[in-house]
């Protein structure tokens, strides 16, 4: 059954799982702990966040280890906003992840914040231009956060620039990296931002482990209270097993990346050209270029992508109608309204997500099935499939 949902959860390595055994099956062992049980619990953990610091271009004391990457972004958002000592103003984008927009909704319900939607072009992208313009133009503001790339359009964004311009203005940056780490370059230092997000399951990790870097000049307040365990910026015994598997996941996904990037790139255009070729009314969302290498969402005028999707599941293909975290719900997706899509064209996406594991074979299938679905829900003659 080809599983082209990527963006929602991708496939476990079986070197994350084989890593993560040990402290699975080895018996209890708090790393908080001062017998031998809980300094070799201690000892795993210790090396977990040198991996994933290594690996996302921090420091070892700069990551805190969360259950997941919805956790961590709640924690950056609130924590970040919470403790700068001037400032109640946020700035984000109305493509973001729910766990962002909820976060600095909450924020804005429970202590007084105003939270303030950045402009999007019709592509879902943010201009740095107008991240300053918004910065100058009110009172001081606790934080800016943009996703590094967008899981329902694909658009990747210039972090670097808004970055630059947060930085200039003493405003902390955030980037929810959920999606483009593993896909593209993601790195804290390079990007110059002062916090950053991973999930494992996006990775090749279980899900229920992720990771934020945040700056250790950042100031943090915890999100949840209890035991103090990392430095008090989250407290909660850690997951042992969960953290060596984010970790060996993280490494094996940064490794080779460039190559890796290239290939999902190339096939990426094929998929998008034989679609393109044989359903001339699918129009592509998102960025064309500046997208991550292994994403394509279209707009399928005519059809539901509800009906697409059941059509596509019956027949054993596996894809998705945009962040899973939306699932069941009748809105149209917030992202594509935000590009200026009218609702009822909203509600026809249909995204193919996938991996350097996924086939050629597979995505050759998934063409052939996508443009099927829409033949038979609409009642049109379908083009001679390609090669």
């Amino acid at each position: 059954m080809p599983y082209l949902d990527h963006a929602a959860s991708s496939p476990v390595h079986p070197e994350a799982l084989r890593a993560m055994w040990p402290y699975l099956a080895g018996g209890p062992a708090n790393p908080s702990s001062r017998h031998e049980a809980g300094r070799t619990a201690a000892a795993a953990l210790d090396w977990a966040r040198d991996q994933i610091a290594t690996a996302l271009g921090g420091r070892p004391g700069e990551v805190v280890l969360t259950a997941g990457g919805t956790e961590a972004d709640n924690l950056a958002v609130k924590g970040i906003a919470l403790a700068r000592p001037r400032g109640r103003r946020i700035l984000t984008s109305p493509t973001e992840h729910p766990a962002v927009l909820e976060s600095c909704r909450a924020l804005a319900r429970l202590a007084g914040f105003t939270v303030e939607m950045l402009p999007v072009d019709g592509a879902g992208r943010v201009r740095a231009d107008d991240v300053a313009t918004a910065l100058d133009a009110g009172e001081p503001a606790a934080l800016v956060t943009v996703a590094t790339a967008s899981s329902e359009l694909g658009t990747v964004q210039p972090i670097r620039e808004i970055a630059a311009v947060a930085a200039a203005r003493g405003v902390p940056m955030h980037t929810d990296a959920v999606q483009a780490a593993g896909q593209i370059p993601v790195s804290m230092p390079d990007l110059g931002v002062d916090a950053l997000t991973v999930a494992g399951h996006k990775l090749g990790a279980p899900a229920g482990v992720g990771a934020l870097l945040v700056r250790r000049s950042v100031p943090l307040e915890p999100v949840l209270h209890g035991g103090g365990q990392q430095d008090g910026r989250r407290s909660g015994t850690e997951d042992v097993a969960g953290a060596v598997g984010l970790a060996v996941a993280l490494h094996l996904a940064t490794t080779g990346l460039a190559e890796r990037t290239a290939r999902l790139e190339e096939r990426r255009d094929r998929l998008a050209a034989a679609v393109a070729a044989r359903l001339p009314g699918a129009v592509l969302v998102g960025d064309p270029v500046r997208r991550l290498p292994g994403h394509l969402a279209w707009l399928l005028p005519g059809v539901t992508s509800e009906a697409v999707l059941l059509r596509l599941d019956e027949r054993g293909v596996q894809v998705s109608s945009g962040t899973a975290c939306a699932a069941g719900s009748t809105e149209p997706p917030e992202a594509l309204l935000a590009c200026g899509i009218d609702a009822d064209l909203a509600r026809t996406m249909v995204r193919v997500s996938f991996g350097a594991q996924t086939s050629e074979d597979e995505l050759e299938t998934v063409a052939d099935e996508l443009v099927d679905a829409v033949h038979a829900l609409t009642g049109t003659a379908g083009a001679p499939a390609s090669g």
